[in-house]
C-alpha cells in the first residue's frame, strides 16, 4: 500500500479502502520499533504507539459489535476502565501481537461490512452511554464506517507525533522504509540509529 487509495469501484470498496489506508498508516508508525519503543509514552499525553494500535483494534472491534448488535461485556463501569486500559501496551503484550490483532480486527471487519448489502441499514445507538448522543436514535452503517475512518485517521496523526517524538521518524520516509522505496534527493528511507 502506498501514499494514495487505489481507484475504487463504489462507496463501499472507497469506505473500506481508505479505511484500510489509515489502518496502515497508524500501523506505519510502529516501524521499525521496539517493544520497549512502542510502550513508550514520550510526550505529555499518556499516548504510546503500542497504545494506540491496540486501541484502534478493540474500537473497530467494538464498532463491529455495535453494527451487528452484539451485547458488550461488563458493567458500563467495567467497559470505561478497559477502554482506559487499552490505551497501554501491557508488559505481557508485543507491539507484533497488537499489530496482528489491528489487521485479524481489519479483516473482520471487511467481512462484516461485505456480508450487508445496505449501507444505510440502521445501527441503533446504544443508550445510557454517556459520549453517545441521547437525541439520536439511529445511525447508519455507512455512518459507522466514516466514523471509523475519522477516528483512525486521528490515531494516526497522534502516532506520527509520538513517533518523531522517539526517534525523529516521520510518515513518509518510514513509509519508503517499509515499502523498499529507493533513495531520492527527496525521499531517503527512514533507517534506525547506529547503536
Amino acid at each position: 500500500m502506498s501514499t494514495n487509495v487505489r481507484p475504487v469501484r463504489d462507496e463501499r470498496d472507497g469506505l473500506l479502502a481508505f479505511l484500510a489506508q489509515q489502518r496502515y498508516v497508524l500501523s506505519l508508525a510502529a516501524h521499525g520499533l521496539t517493544d520497549e519503543q512502542a510502550r513508550r509514552v514520550p510526550s505529555r499525553s499518556a499516548l504510546s504507539i503500542g497504545g494506540l494500535i491496540k486501541h484502534a483494534a478493540r474500537t473497530e472491534r467494538g464498532w463491529m459489535d455495535t453494527v451487528l448488535q452484539r451485547r458488550p461485556e461488563g458493567t458500563l463501569q467495567q467497559r470505561a476502565e478497559q477502554y482506559l486500559a487499552d490505551f497501554q501496551l501491557t508488559g505481557s503484550e508485543t507491539l507484533a501481537d497488537v499489530i496482528a490483532e489491528y489487521r485479524q480486527a481489519g479483516r473482520e471487519t471487511e467481512e462484516v461490512i461485505s456480508a450487508i448489502p445496505d449501507l444505510g441499514k440502521p445501527v441503533p445507538v446504544p443508550k445510557g452511554v454517556p459520549w453517545f448522543p441521547p437525541d439520536v436514535d439511529e445511525w447508519s452503517v455507512r455512518w459507522v464506517l466514516l466514523h471509523l475512518i475519522q477516528e483512525t485517521a486521528r490515531h494516526a496523526g497522534h502516532a506520527d507525533i509520538i513517533r518523531e517524538h522517539l526517534d525523529g521518524a516521520t510518515a513518509f520516509p518510514l513509509m519508503a522504509a517499509a515499502e523498499g522505496w529507493p533513495e531520492t534527493p527527496w525521499i531517503k528511507p527512514w533507517k534506525p540509529d547506529p547503536v
